[in-house]
């Protein structure tokens, strides 16, 4: 018996080792394609907190859209005094929405301040990095978009780098959006411009009267998001309809019908923000 096995052993010992060891020239497999998202609403009463070591964190999304190579959100709760973390730079623009507290940001070595209601806008490879500077914990809603543009983006800064019809990093402080009265409400005028990763990015902010829809139902080739900034409203996606307050997020997905509506017995107030790119649809045309 014992000869049988050193026979095997011996056998087994002898053969080339061809798993252990990388194909030279090889690819690695390629990583698999990320889910596409579709229309959604992130009710904030289903966004689970994990803590975290400086505060609290809500996954959002980690997804790829019909118009975006990668749409990530989460959201971030800050402790006082602590900092997001060192300055850093990526190809990616990202901008957050800041829902309470007050903010320190940093941008290419520049400090401002900002509050709720505020949003800071990092155009590709700016440094940046923002640190709670009140004395509650500050909630902000963070928002990275890749496109297809995001690969050949230069490694020199936008501030540096980007062509002047390109949106630079900025902060848009929720004290100094003007106000203009409209037959439903309220608008605020925050951004509207090319950047240098997609062809357009539009923000404003609507604030809506009880019980009034901002237009009806509708639908468009660009994609939109909703961030709920107070009050509560009623949105219908594609016929089904629900409801969401305060730090939730709607996401229409390109060509989707969606319509919104007040349900509230107070004001409601809402960033809107539509993206373009690359691989936006062309309008239908009339």
């Amino acid at each position: 018996m014992n000869t049988v096995r050193q026979i095997v052993s011996l056998a087994f010992a002898t053969l080339p080792i061809v798993l252990a060891v990388p194909v030279q020239g090889q690819s690695p497999a390629p990583a698999a394609p990320r889910a596409r998202l579709g229309s959604t609403v992130f009710s904030w009463e289903n966004l689970v907190a994990k803590p975290s070591a400086k505060g609290a964190l809500r996954a959002v999304a980690n997804n790829s859209t019909a118009t975006l190579e990668v749409f990530e959100c989460h959201i971030t709760t800050l402790n006082p005094g602590l900092a997001s973390h060192a300055a850093h730079k990526h190809p990616q623009e990202e901008f957050i929405i800041i829902k309470e507290g007050t903010l320190e940001v940093v941008i290419n070595g520049k400090s401002h301040r900002a509050g709720p209601g505020s949003l800071l806008f990092y155009a590709s490879n700016d440094f940046h990095h923002v640190r709670n500077v009140g004395d509650q914990p500050a909630t902000y809603l963070v928002f990275n978009l890749k496109t297809a543009a995001t690969a050949s983006a230069p490694a020199q800064s936008a501030a540096e780098s980007a062509p002047p019809d390109k949106l630079r990093s900025n902060v848009f402080d929720w004290e100094r959006l003007t106000v203009k009265a409209t037959k439903t409400g309220e608008r605020r005028d925050v951004l509207n411009s090319p950047t240098v990763t997609c062809t357009n990015l539009e923000c404003h902010v609507t604030t809506l009267n009880p019980g009034l829809a901002p237009h009806a139902a509708h639908r468009h080739p660009d994609e939109e998001l909703v961030i709920v900034k107070e009050g509560m409203m009623e949105v219908t996606i594609n016929g089904v309809t629900q409801r969401a307050g305060p730090g939730s997020i709607f996401f229409f997905a390109s060509n989707d019908e969606h319509g919104m509506k007040n349900v509230g017995s107070t004001r409601a107030t809402y960033h809107v923000v539509r993206i373009v790119t690359a691989a936006t649809p062309r309008p239908a045309a009339k």
